[in-house]
C-alpha cells in the first residue's frame, strides 16, 4: 500500500493550493462516475495540472483515492459542526440535524456522498477499508459525544447507550439516503430518521417538546 503522496505541511502555499484542486476535482468525478470510471487525464483536466504535477502529490491512485476520502469526511464533519447543529447534544439539535435533510430535497437526490463514496473504494480497493472506517468513526464520534453528554446532563436515562443509539442514527441516515436517491422521494429518509430519533427520544428523561420552527443552514 503506498502512501508517498506529498504532505500538505510540507508543500508551499502554490502546491498545496494545487493538491486541494486536485482533490476536488476528484472527489467530483469520483461521485459522479465511480472510481473505477475516474483516471488520471479526466482529473487532470477538471483540476487544470498537468501530468507531472498530478503524479508529483499522488503517485498512485490508491493514494489519491485517500485522500479523497479524507477530504469527504472532514467536509461532512465540518458541516455537522455548523453553529445551528450546536454539539449535537439535545433533542432540539438532533431533529434540526434530521430536518436540514427532509426539508431541502435537493440534498438528497444524489445520496450521500461519504457513503456512496465508501462503496465505491471499498469495490475498488479493499486495502483502503481503515481509511473508510476511519472517516466514520470520526462522524459516528460528533453523535456519540452528543448522546454521551445528553446522558450525563440527565437529559437521557442510565440506559441508554450512546454507542447503540448513534449506529442507529447513521444507519437511518446511510440507509434512507440510499433509498432517497433510489426513488427520488424523499419519504424513505424522513420515515427512517423519524423512527431513529423517535427511539432515541424513548429514552428521554422528559417529554420531548416538538417545535416545528427549524430553519437554518443544512450540513
Amino acid at each position: 500500500m503506498t502512501t508517498t503522496e506529498a504532505r500538505p505541511s510540507k508543500l508551499t502555499p502554490r502546491g498545496r493550493a494545487t493538491r486541494e484542486r486536485i482533490i476536488q476535482a476528484a472527489a467530483e468525478l469520483i461521485y459522479e462516475h465511480g472510481v473505477q470510471n475516474t483516471n488520471n487525464e479526466r482529473i487532470r483536466l477538471a483540476a487544470g495540472v498537468s501530468g507531472s504535477q498530478l503524479t508529483r502529490h499522488f503517485p498512485t491512485k490508491e493514494s489519491l483515492v485517500r485522500a479523497v476520502i479524507a477530504w469527504r469526511a472532514d467536509t461532512v464533519i465540518a458541516l455537522h459542526k455548523i453553529p445551528q447543529l450546536g454539539h449535537l447534544d439535545t433533542f432540539a439539535s438532533l431533529r434540526l440535524w434530521a430536518d436540514s435533510y427532509i426539508e431541502r430535497e435537493e440534498l438528497c437526490r444524489g445520496g450521500c456522498s461519504y457513503g456512496s463514496l465508501a462503496g465505491e473504494a471499498l469495490k475498488a480497493a479493499p486495502s483502503l477499508r481503515p481509511d473508510v472506517a476511519d472517516g466514520f468513526e470520526r462522524w459516528e464520534d460528533l453523535f456519540r459525544a452528543g448522546l454521551t453528554a445528553m446522558r450525563e446532563r440527565g437529559d437521557l436515562r442510565p440506559q441508554a447507550d450512546p454507542d447503540q443509539l448513534t449506529h442507529l442514527l447513521m444507519a437511518a441516515f446511510q440507509g434512507g439516503m440510499l433509498l432517497n436517491q433510489a426513488a427520488d422521494d424523499v419519504a424513505p429518509l424522513r420515515d427512517a430518521l423519524d423512527a431513529a430519533l423517535a427511539h432515541v427520544e424513548s429514552f428521554a428523561t422528559h417529554p420531548v417538546p416538538h417545535d416545528d420552527a427549524t430553519g437554518g443552514e443544512a450540513p
